[in-house]
């Protein structure tokens, strides 16, 4: 068990046992076999040793006992550690969950978006092809309605002609990949939202579900299935700690009792519990998630009502905001119902873990085993203790923490998942504490109790107490991750590792096989029609863009610079520049004509002299 034993050994020794427990009719997962091969070196019981080399005996004689705890159907302890491999690779948060159902959406839609980013149709019919692959983008990217259905393809396509007719895909298509996925985002939403819309007002989306009527009666169902479990969960309980406690305290009881494996049972039934309090907690937020939007959805439909009425023309800086909205929310709804399904797939699983109590104790012979004991639930312990407290003067080295004294006293990180840290390592009881009694913080860490004389114990050698628990933990694998204990074995060792710490079992390695593509051409090709290779085509740029005719050159010295260096301006000449003020120009105007008659005489003595004006008239020439 030293470094020697490689993970190839590892390896080989869970195969074996994998393939040792399908000969005898039971098949079990690796998973499985490779946490309880960590149980078994944990376990004190089995005495590995460290300080010695893993032989081939040592080897079989590991993988018997691992086989043979496989096979102990009928041990609770094999059900717990079951669950716990379970809950641990099937469960996720609701963010994980989320996010990875996100991703796989994206995904399947990636070879139909990469289909249409990467066309570049020329002639009308390459281009109707397109449009209907982004139809059907539409449809599959909200989920509303089937592909194969008729009058939801007709309904989504006169949706997205409303916002994006088919003139507009010249443009669509000059735009580069990045752009066309956002621009098939943005069209989604807006297809969706409109969609709602004219179901709301009865004008489509008859093959749309009514999801926040579905989520407003499924969640109180799921709810109140959980709260079942976890009355049955907590009777039980109860009940396993009064018949463990009469056992401690009467031999005679001890003797009846020891043949059952309570202990075992009692850590089954908490472990289910602590399980179905994740899953209840996850459905409480949910169901609060749901209302918050049930408000928003029907405010934000109503102000889209109001806002298009019964307009022919709307602005769509008015609308489109609206109909996003109603998309974001509505997936929203389908994030929950997707949550709801999972919550509910995993509470009906685990319920098959727990099945063997009512194997081992049917309710007779619990009924039977319980007469003159008194059973005490967990809210009537604290109710016992509400009055003590412990004194801080008693102790002068240890730290104290209490409701009114303490920042955030509910927030506080409790050690063993609340339960007593005294009753644990000393009992093998999982006591539910009460923190109003005293947190003890030792080392960075708190501790609760169940009553003030097992905190005032504990207190007296923390470190003591803290290793019990953890022996404790090593005889019950299943302790380990019930008492939050990941922290003390994040190897797999045999219990001599606190002496050994360089000396490890198996250390945990990560590999996984990944890939990654990446398109040939991301952007577009862009030709750049400024760019010049010839100098002096750019220095006649440079000498344009400088324009110097328009800059003047100055200088100016002082008196302490004028003795240092020469100083010269440079202007523009002048040059000879005339200009004319006047010019000569004439008209043309009739000549006089004026003739005189009778100035020779005639037969007459007396001479008459006749004057004849012919000159013409001004207008006339």
């Amino acid at each position: 068990m030293s470094r020697d034993l490689t993970e190839s050994a590892i390896k080989e020794i869970i195969r074996e046992t994998e393939q040792e427990c399908a000969a005898r009719g039971q098949t079990v997962s690796e998973t499985l076999v490779a946490f309880m091969v960590k149980a078994v070196g944990l376990d004190p019981r089995n005495d590995f040793n460290v300080d010695q080399i893993l032989t081939k005996p040592d080897a079989q004689n590991l993988i018997q006992l691992c086989v043979t705890r496989l096979l102990d159907t009928a041990n609770p302890s094999l059900s717990t550690i079951k669950m716990q491999v379970y809950f641990d690779m099937n469960y996720a948060n609701r963010a994980e969950l989320l996010s990875e159902q996100h991703r796989l959406l994206e995904g399947r839609l990636a070879p139909v978006v990469r289909d249409i980013t990467d066309s570049h149709p020329r002639v009308q019919e390459e281009m109707e092809n397109v449009y209907q692959k982004i139809v059907s983008y539409m449809l599959l990217s909200s989920g509303l309605g089937s592909p194969t259905d008729i009058e939801v393809v007709r309904e989504v396509t006169a949706a997205l002609q409303s916002v994006f007719p088919q003139t507009e895909m010249i443009t669509f298509i000059s735009l580069s990949k990045k752009n066309k996925e956002q621009q098939l985002k943005n069209l989604a939403m807006l297809v969706t939202g409109i969609r709602l819309y004219n179901k709301e007002c009865r004008r489509g989306g008859s093959s749309i579900d009514d999801l926040p009527a579905i989520l407003n009666e499924a969640i109180p169902s799921a709810t109140r299935t959980v709260d079942e479990g976890l009355n049955t969960c907590h009777t039980l309980a109860h009940r396993y700690t009064a018949l463990l406690e009469s056992m401690q305290e009467d031999q005679h009881r001890y003797t009846q009792l020891s043949s059952f494996k309570l202990k075992e049972a009692l850590f089954n039934v908490r472990q289910y519990e602590a399980f179905l309090c994740i899953l209840l907690s996850d459905a409480i937020t949910s169901a609060q998630e749901v209302e918050k939007m049930n408000v928003r959805f029907a405010a934000t439909m109503e102000q889209l009502k109001n806002t298009v009425q019964n307009k022919v023309s709307i602005d769509t800086k008015e609308v489109f905001p609206l109909f996003v909205a109603l998309s974001n929310l509505w997936t929203g709804f389908q994030d929950e119902i997707l949550l709801l399904s999972f919550l509910t797939n995993i509470a009906n699983n685990l319920q098959q873990f727990s099945e063997i109590q009512s194997q081992l104790f049917p309710e007779e012979v619990l009924t039977s085993l319980l007469e003159g004991v008194t059973v005490k639930s967990d809210e009537e312990r604290i109710r016992e203790t509400m009055g003590t407290r412990v004194n801080v003067s008693d102790f002068k080295n240890q730290e104290w923490l209490f409701p009114e004294t303490t920042d955030n006293f509910d927030q506080l990180l409790i050690q063993y998942h609340g339960f007593c840290a005294h009753a644990i390592g000393v009992k093998g009881l999982t006591l539910p504490g009460n923190p109003t009694i005293g947190i003890l913080k030792h080392k960075e860490r708190c501790y609760v109790f169940s009553s003030k004389e097992a905190a005032y114990i504990f207190a007296q050698d923390p470190d003591k107490f803290i290793q019990l628990n953890v022996e404790k933990a090593r005889e019950h694998a299943e302790l380990i991750q019930l008492l939050e204990l990941r922290h003390q074995f994040e190897y797999l060792a045999p219990y001599a590792q606190a002496r050994n710490a360089g000396k490890c079992f198996m250390k945990p390695t990560t590999k996984c096989d990944s890939s990654t593509q990446t398109d040939t051409h991301i952007l577009p090709p862009t030709i750049v029609t400024s760019y010049e290779w010839n100098e002096w085509e750019l220095r006649r740029k440079a000498i344009k863009l400088a324009n110097l005719r328009r800059k003047l050159t100055r200088a100016m010295q002082t008196d302490l610079s004028h003795m240092r260096r020469e100083n010269s301006t440079q202007v523009y000449l002048p040059k000879d520049v005339s200009t004319q003020t006047k010019r000569d120009n004439s008209s043309s105007v009739p000549r006089p004509q004026i003739f005189l008659e009778g100035l020779r005489g005639g037969s007459s003595p007396t001479t008459h002299m006749v004057k004849v004006d012919l000159t013409r008239a001004v207008d006339e020439t």
